[in-house]
């Protein structure tokens, strides 16, 4: 069972225990569902509201009651703009993410004497990588022996961990989102692995984003571990009140200097967790925790493990140490991770060319990443989607050179055409017409087929979400896989109806 809540979270704590709150979950995604699994039976009223899913009590969240509720637990999709939340915020109604409920509800871990306390997080934000990085983590975790789920934007709900009294540790992710209505999370050890422009539609502003992802710092235990790469990253770190005697810990990809994670040569070395912290020996001494081999099964068409693989492994590793785990289980947690669906897998080759699915790239920061893999001259880049606010200048500017030509999709190209005519405008580039909505990718890679030339590679990265014409990432993913294997080997295959801007 869950602890009593009261109003110990400033400004935003409720006025009666939970036990004996009246409770509104808004959205019933896969998070509102885990929110009301975790609070059956644990509060006095439980309603939810979605306009879109059947089963909730209320189709109108414009109708929803707030003088009957003390509580709204909100899905990450509604923003603070979002009229429900306008109205709950003039109300003086609390809302929550299912990152703050869920650290309330935290049940004792299960040692058989009755008195556990409750698992410690260790939470990952950023603008990519997080996915890939709480997974090594998770698996690192587990090679130490603890049971340890990746949760929180990913895996199984957050919420209904925190309630189980089997885990020992759990790895979150979180999204800005996430963290923008959390109150009073005071993770073991937190990193922020990266911040670039992205969901700008939510949070208005770069700095508002950023500030978000920031909160995952706060009254951080143990280690606050930064990206050295990204000045932004340890400003936040900076920026943020932590329990006294927390660590800021960097990681870099080059030689690391004491306090930080990096590498020397090819090795993966730690000059912060080695040593306890007073030890004077620490600053010229380092622990190995293993070596690029260990990564090799995440190499690319090239053989060559992505930096970014690397640095979201040095990630996952200053979380692991700083919940004390020995360098030989960061070794082998990370030899035994493997990457998930839809990042860069290689899901054909046609006419010796690779398809490769990219779809988790679904930001300009990600699209880069996976443009810059590839040598100059040989991308056909499959790009497009709903942009979520964010400009392309920037990235097809530092890209450009990179490119065969370019594929759009999306209901409003009009965000990558512009860049591309400005940065990019000896590249062709074809729109394909989204009306058809069933058959937008199979006719984008039909285009792409035609473009491609062998030596080059298609590369799904779309830089923008899938919300206009696909269900999710995963789908635009599996689309674009299902129709690069149908592809015919013939090279004068119809290349379908994009016109050449």
């Amino acid at each position: 069972m869950g602890r009593d809540v009261t109003a110990g979270v400033t400004g935003h704590g409720l006025a009666v225990p939970l036990a004996s709150a009246r409770v509104l979950v808004a959205g019933l995604g896969v998070t509102g569902r885990g929110v009301v699994a975790a609070l059956d039976g644990r509060v006095a009223a439980l309603v939810t509201a979605d306009d879109r899913d059947p089963e909730a009590d209320l189709h109108d969240l414009a109708a929803a009651d707030l003088g009957a509720v003390d509580l709204l637990v909100a899905s990450p999709g509604l923003p603070p703009t979002h009229p429900l939340l306008v109205r709950a915020d003039e109300a003086g109604v609390p809302v929550w993410s299912e990152v703050e409920l869920a650290w309330q509800l935290r049940a004792g871990r299960d040692h058989g004497d009755g008195a556990g306390t409750p698992a410690p997080w260790l939470a990952i934000t950023g603008t990519d990588g997080k996915t890939t990085t709480v997974g090594m983590l998770a698996s690192i975790l587990a090679s130490a022996g603890l049971r340890a789920p990746a949760v929180g934007n990913v895996g199984e709900s957050l919420a209904l961990a925190a309630l189980d009294p089997a885990n020992d540790v759990l790895a979150v992710e979180l999204s800005s989102a996430q963290l923008h209505f959390t109150y009073s999370l005071s993770a073991l050890a937190s990193a922020v692995l990266n911040v670039a422009a992205d969901h700008l539609e939510w949070h208005g502003s770069v700095e508002a984003y950023a500030a978000a992802k920031g909160r995952v710092y706060e009254r951080a235990q143990v280690a606050c571990v930064y990206n050295a790469a990204y000045p932004v990253t340890e400003r936040l770190v900076r920026e943020a009140d932590v329990v006294e005697g927390a660590r800021a810990v960097g990681f870099t990809l080059g030689a690391p200097g004491p306090g930080q994670l990096g590498l020397v040569e090819d090795v993966l070395v730690d000059r912060a967790f080695h040593l306890p912290a007073d030890d004077p020996a620490g600053a010229a001494s380092a622990a190995e925790l293993g070596t690029l081999a260990d990564l090799a099964h995440l190499a690319g068409a090239d053989e060559r493990v992505a930096p970014h693989l690397v640095a979201d492994a040095l990630a996952a590793a200053a979380l692991a140490r700083a919940a004390g785990v020995p360098a030989s289980a960061v070794r082998d947690g990370l030899r035994a991770f493997r990457l998930g669906a839809h990042r860069g897998d290689r899901v054909a080759v046609v006419d010796g060319v690779p398809y490769l699915d990219d779809s988790k790239a679904s930001n300009a920061h990600a699209a880069g990443v996976a443009l810059a893999a590839h040598t100059p001259g040989t991308v056909v880049w499959v790009a497009g989607g709903f942009s979520k606010g964010a400009r392309y200048d920037d990235l097809v500017e530092r890209h450009a050179d990179r490119l065969r030509a370019v594929v759009l999709l999306g209901t409003d190209p009009a965000p990558f055409a512009d860049a591309l005519a400005r940065h990019a405008p000896q590249i062709p580039v074809v729109r394909v017409d989204p009306g058809e909505t069933g058959t937008v990718m199979s006719r984008a890679v039909a285009a792409a087929h035609r473009l491609a030339r062998p030596g080059d590679v298609v590369l799904l990265a779309p830089a923008a979400a899938s919300w206009d014409q696909f269900r999710s990432y995963v789908e635009r993913g599996e689309l674009f896989a299902g129709a690069a294997r149908a592809l015919a080997p013939a090279p004068g295959e119809a290349a379908g109806e994009g016109t050449v801007a």
